[in-house]
């Protein structure tokens, strides 16, 4: 699959995007999700930096971790807050640690302990499959979107072992991703979506956002939809500003519908989980402030694709393996913050 920008550029995209000692504020993202194959189970690691606008002295480094259990309906959740100097974020390579909790190609290793659990892991992980940008190229270096994001190995395949409150999990080919994102500030709202392979399209995967953000004062900007699919060994990329901006989507805290199109093709789909299966996050905002993050790696995403050449309508579905997100300043959602 040949795509831009290349592959070597994408991957240097993949590298730590924070400077130490940087006056900016900053969030960085490293993280790893994998669902079991065939049950609604799921884990999401995640090695961050956090450093607060104008007060670079202040910056930490995050460890967060969730285990997800859709067949008992319990998740267990973990996160610790290390200073930035027990932290090591490589500009140069792909590289994270959180005190002594490491993030390399292809391994992680580490736990973390809080209130609500603990979670440790020993992971492998593999794919053969390039970078996949969500955002037009240019986009990347430019002012806005405030916040950036990528996958660096889509459909990524995990082996080892995770320790929760205690008890082994084996992980044995369970599927999902190594991703990305960084930014001076979170979107103020949005919906994020992801899936790393449909029940009955394993080799297809999907990335989307519907965002608004504050321009100046109360004013925002309408929805905008950037989404990125492949399938049948094409990319259908979604994600040209005008495109974006035409396409349609309406989102609440269980629910995201959407669609959008080019000449070539239309995709039309829904996210939904129940209540049960979020947990509630803290996310610490650059500027000020925290937004909640209502977070499941075991909901649910129907697709419908229209080859406008052919007429040939696809459908494609996943019962539990799809990774949602809703971003929130409303306090009045329900779900319990967990970390």
């Amino acid at each position: 699959m040949n795509l831009d920008p290349s592959t070597a550029d994408a991957e240097r995209l993949n590298w730590t995007q924070y400077r130490p000692g940087q006056e900016a504020g900053h969030y960085e993202s490293f993280y790893q999700r994998g669902n079991h194959p065939t049950e609604p189970r799921a884990f999401w690691i995640r090695y961050t930096i956090f450093s607060p606008a104008g007060m670079p002295h202040a910056a930490i480094g995050e460890l967060w971790a969730i285990y997800f259990d859709g067949t008992t309906g319990r998740h267990v959740v973990a996160k610790e807050e290390h200073p930035i100097s027990d932290c090591h974020f490589s500009p140069d390579s792909f590289s994270a640690r959180v005190n002594d909790r490491v993030l390399e190609t292809g391994a992680l290793k580490g736990e973390a302990a809080g209130t609500n659990g603990h979670i440790g892991w020993d992971l492998t992980y593999e794919g053969s499959e390039p970078p996949l940008l969500l955002l037009p190229p240019g986009m990347y270096t430019g002012g806005f979107p405030k916040a950036k994001s990528l996958v660096g190995v889509p459909l990524a395949t995990y082996s080892g072992k995770l320790t929760v409150d205690g008890e082994t999990i084996d992980v044995d080919g369970w599927t999902g991703s190594q991703n990305h994102n960084w930014g001076s500030r979170h979107t103020d709202h949005y919906a994020f979506g992801q899936v790393a392979g449909f029940d009955e399209h394993p080799d297809s995967f999907l990335e989307i956002v519907t965002g608004r953000t504050k321009l100046v004062g109360p004013v925002k900007t309408p929805k905008i939809t950037f989404l990125v699919l492949r399938h049948e060994d094409r990319e259908y990329s979604l994600s040209a500003p005008r495109q974006a901006l035409k396409a349609k989507a309406d989102f609440g805290y269980f629910y995201w519908d959407f669609t959008s199109s080019d000449e070539t093709v239309a995709i039309r789909g829904r996210f939904t989980a129940a209540p049960e299966d979020f947990v509630g996050l803290n996310y610490y905002n650059p500027p000020g402030g925290i937004k909640h993050c209502l977070n499941t790696k075991i909901g649910r995403c129907e697709l419908e694709l229209v080859n406008k050449a052919t007429g040939k309508r696809q459908r494609l579905t996943t019962s539990n393996r799809a990774l949602m997100e809703i971003l929130t300043d409303d306090r009045e959602h329900g779900i319990a913050i967990r970390a």
